[in-house]
């Protein structure tokens, strides 16, 4: 490596290292030009085959293992179903054949390999020592010119291929964009060490720190899971304190490799066993090992900052495991296309925020990032659940058509901009929006909603750094009231914890084991009266002169509404007192997410003036269905008659009491859902802008007061398969669902 020689003199010397110290006859080298492997450098191969024998990216066994990125170690090489003779090399001599690849840029840019006379299987130090020996290899490579960075990206193309990924539709959508890692994968550049003492004490140190974030994992985002966060997080702290593992790092820094390099070295070989393995958990297990050798590798490369931190620079599409929502809105929205997770949920709080900021999402795409590259272009189709990686021209082009077709559609929903969404039998629904940040307001005027529905004033909590100051807070409301003019607008009060967790409070809300039904929302804000004082104020401050609407989230009975409204009429009492404006009006309401909540109705309407239901946490209340778990995301649908029998139950006690009600959950922005709701006698929605459009359409193409006899006679039968019912009968109405 280090002489003055030429790049073909080095790689003809290494051959013959190679092939002396495994005692092997042959040792060669295939680089990857111009989409084919090329003979560059052999120990014991016709010299005259050299630059001339080549073969394709899956031929013979050197191409098989470019293609798969996988060693081959075969005791007798001509039964192996990929073997191709090429008798120019003069190989016929050799029975006993292994191989490893020559990875850059997590592309294989050629093939280091050994040939032995006799059969005989290579042992695992000796397959181990041509892995080390290919990682260097790679530097060479590169830094001889041999293969540039454009040049590795044909290759990943070439060799990859279109893939498509089936997932989950969270927010519906079309994105194209390049892959972005939110935690961003570190390039390997260089490989040998000058000062082993050196790298050896940079792992050394990255393991003291990576062993000390994992001690403050307990109750994180990413370990918050439905019921296993305890043992996730021994299985992390079992890997993470593993000697086994630094070892193995130590040794592959002994061999020479820079701390990056031994650590990704030991990562590959750990993988290819693993790989092995039948048994589904012990596979899973190294999903962890993964996470757990990406952050040790990035703690030692100093790269600890998000895609976010680092800053977007094109249309990106952000790819992830998992996401909180705060660490969604920390991206850039110029920039930011689309999502796409490994998990992730239709009800979870990232899926909310990602829907309010217009970003198509799509979820539970299995592999996702193992077969994503950063870097690669990518199409996301929401509205179908697919994810193409590297997609084809053809793709691409029927991507644009989709596109311009939803363009026209938009165009259709403007024409009905400033229509009244009535149905043609003359029912009349309001169409409110839900909001949470000021970057949302120009959708309000955009679509021309009734008001404002639901406003979500704890994204400014989360994205803060600290408590947000009550003059900040005071800003937004009063911007956002304004915005909204003479129509409504319902501020929820601040809903934190749970899987909303604030960096000031993460103390105050790790400790619990179902956070979701924990310390949070009302619960939280009554404990910590400051917090809430400080929010009625801004809100009370807001709204002088005004119409104000406050509702509080998570109510389970009727005294905790009593107790957050007295708090609130403290703050103004006392703004009276001291001659300071207040709103002229308030009125107030409450969430029904609890279903408790419901068996005290009657006791409840005449302290309230209106009524929302969130039907995202009341569903996975109602089926006991952990909403951020992707096993569960399906296991429960917004049709079931038990979802509807009791929102009928709800709703005809809400019309007796004579009290607004409105549905603000996600069920609401989804035409057959919100067309469910209408036949329950529920006339006020308040979804994302985007859903305002065709919901109104919709609307307008329907008669609703058949829907409703027909959704009667399906409830009291104990009808099962309400959604193909209801189906039908939109269909036979030819009501619009776009």
């Amino acid at each position: 490596m280090a002489s003055r020689t030429g790049a073909q003199a080095k790689l003809n010397r290494v051959t013959e290292i190679i092939a002396e110290a495994l005692n092997s006859e042959v040792c060669s080298i295939y680089l990857l030009r111009d989409g084919v492997l090329e003979l560059y450098a052999t120990k014991g191969l016709a010299q005259t085959a050299v630059h001339v024998t080549k073969l394709g990216m899956g031929q013979g066994l050197v191409g098989t293992i470019a293609e798969t990125r996988n060693p081959l170690n075969l005791a007798e090489a001509g039964n192996h179903p990929a073997f191709v003779y090429l008798p120019e090399t003069g190989e016929e001599l050799f029975h006993s054949f292994a191989g490893v690849p020559i990875i850059r840029r997590e592309a294989a840019v050629g093939v280091l390999s050994v040939q032995h006379v006799d059969p005989r299987d290579y042992a695992d130090v000796e397959i181990e020592a041509l892995q080390t020996t290919a990682m260097v290899l790679s530097e060479l490579i590169a830094s001889a010119g041999l293969i540039d960075d454009l040049s590795i990206a044909k290759v990943r193309a070439q060799s990859s291929g279109q893939v498509r990924l089936n997932g989950l539709k969270l927010v519906d959508g079309l994105a194209r964009g390049i892959a972005v890692f939110h935690q961003p994968r570190v390039i390997v550049e260089h490989t040998v060490a000058e000062d082993i003492e050196y790298e050896r004490k940079r792992v050394y140190d990255a393991f003291v720190r990576m062993r000390e974030q994992i001690d403050r994992m307990v109750g994180q985002a990413e370990f918050a899971g439905p019921g296993d966060h305890e043992d996730i997080l021994e299985t992390y702290k079992m890997f993470a304190y593993d000697e086994g593992w630094s070892r193995r790092i130590n040794e592959a820094i002994d061999s020479g490799l820079t701390a990056e390099a031994a650590i990704e070295r030991v990562q590959q070989r750990t993988r290819e066993r693993m790989q092995k393995i039948d048994d589904p958990y012990l596979r899973e297990r190294m999903h962890d090992l993964e996470d757990l050798s990406n952050r040790l590798i990035r703690i030692v490369a100093g790269k600890l900052g998000t895609a976010a931190q680092l800053g977007l620079k094109q249309d990106a599409i952000l790819v992830a495991r998992n996401l909180g929502p705060a660490e969604l809105l920390e991206y850039d929205r110029r920039f930011l296309k689309g999502v796409v997770l490994e998990e992730g949920s239709l009800t979870s709080h990232v899926t909310i925020v990602a829907r309010a900021m217009g970003v198509p999402m799509l979820g539970r795409l299995k592999d996702l990032t193992r077969v994503v590259v950063e870097g690669d272009p990518l199409l996301v189709d929401a509205t179908t659940s697919a994810l193409f990686i590297r997609p084809t021209a053809n793709v691409v082009k029927q991507f644009q058509a989709v596109s311009s077709l939803r363009a026209r559609r938009q165009a259709e929903y403007a024409k009905i901009r400033d229509l009244p969404a009535t149905s043609k039998d003359g029912i009349d629904v309001k169409l409110m929006m839900n909001a949470g940040l000021r970057a949302d307001l120009p959708g309000f005027e955009e679509v021309n909603a009734d008001g404002i529905g639901l406003f979500r004033t704890e994204f400014q909590f989360l994205v803060s750094a600290t408590l947000p100051r009550r003059e900040r807070q005071t800003r937004l409301y009063r911007d956002v009231l304004e915005a909204a003019g003479d129509k409504p607008v319902v501020f929820r009060t601040v809903d934190i914890g749970g899987d909303k967790a604030v960096p000031y409070m993460r103390d105050e809300l790790h400790e619990e084991e179902n956070p979701a039904m924990g310390w949070r929302a009302l619960r939280l804000a009554l404990d910590r009266g400051g917090l809430m004082k400080v929010q009625a104020r801004a809100l009370l401050d807001a709204g002088a002169g005004r119409v104000l609407h406050i509702m509080f989230p998570m109510v389970s009975e009727p005294w905790e509404f009593d107790a957050a409204k007295a708090l609130v009429e403290e703050q103004r009492a006392y703004l009276a007192r001291t001659n300071r404006p207040t709103p002229k009006e308030i009125r107030y309401g409450v969430m029904l997410e609890v279903p408790a909540l419901a068996e005290m109705l009657d006791t409840l309407f005449p302290r309230i003036d209106f009524m929302s239901v969130g039907t995202n946490d009341l569903t996975q209340f109602l089926f006991a269905a952990d909403r951020a778990d992707p096993r569960l995301a399906d296991r429960y649908d917004w049709l079931s008659p038990a979802v509807l029998r009791f929102l009928r139950r709800v709703a005809t006690a809400a019309k007796a009491a004579g009290k607004p009600l409105s549905v603000c959950g996600e069920m609401g922005g989804r035409p057959l859902e919100s067309l469910a709701l209408m036949a329950i006698g529920i006339e006020r929605l308040s979804i994302t802008p985007a859903a305002v459009g065709p919901i109104k359409a919709m609307v307008r193409s329907a008669e609703i007061l058949p829907l409703r006899e027909a959704m009667a006679g399906w409830l009291d039968s104990g009808c099962s398969d309400i959604r193909a019912r209801l189906t039908e009968a939109a269909d036979a109405q030819g009501i619009i669902r776009n």
